[in-house]
């Protein structure tokens, strides 16, 4: 007799893992990266990345930690879409993501020039949300 509750589970955790595949898909063809392109930078496989962004494996946070590295994107943002930190405590707001991909795909930016502005953006985002958790 089948178990609907475990069934139910395996239903979530197969759409959550198709969701985070698409996720890194999108931001790997944000960041104009080919898939070898960012496999190399996240040092995996080919097939392996190809699998993960079709949802066909439940990847390590070593290997999401490393795709998030090559995507220039907090850890935190891709653990919390693969379900691994509570997304209403770690998450970064959807603005945030928008504006982090609107940065990428400004075609009038270079990449060093994009990796500056990604960088003083994620502080000011970072002190911003420090002095609202401990006001002065």
């Amino acid at each position: 007799m089948a178990d609907p509750f475990a069934d139910d589970l395996r239903a979530a955790r197969d759409d959550q893992l198709h969701s985070l595949g698409a996720f890194i898909r999108a931001q790997r063809q944000l960041a104009n990266l080919s898939l070898r392109q960012m496999a190399e930078l996240a040092h995996v496989s080919n097939p392996y990345l190809s699998q993960l962004e079709r949802g066909l494996h439940e990847p390590s946070v070593r290997v999401l930690q490393s795709i998030s590295r090559a995507l220039n994107l907090s850890a935190e943002t891709l653990l919390a879409h693969a379900g691994v930190t509570d997304e209403a405590d770690e998450s970064e707001p959807a603005d945030t993501v928008d504006t982090e991909a609107a940065i990428r795909r400004d075609p009038s930016l270079d990449d060093d020039q994009k990796q500056a502005l990604l960088s003083v953006y994620r502080s000011y985002v970072q002190a911003n949300s420090a002095d609202r958790r401990h006001p002065r």
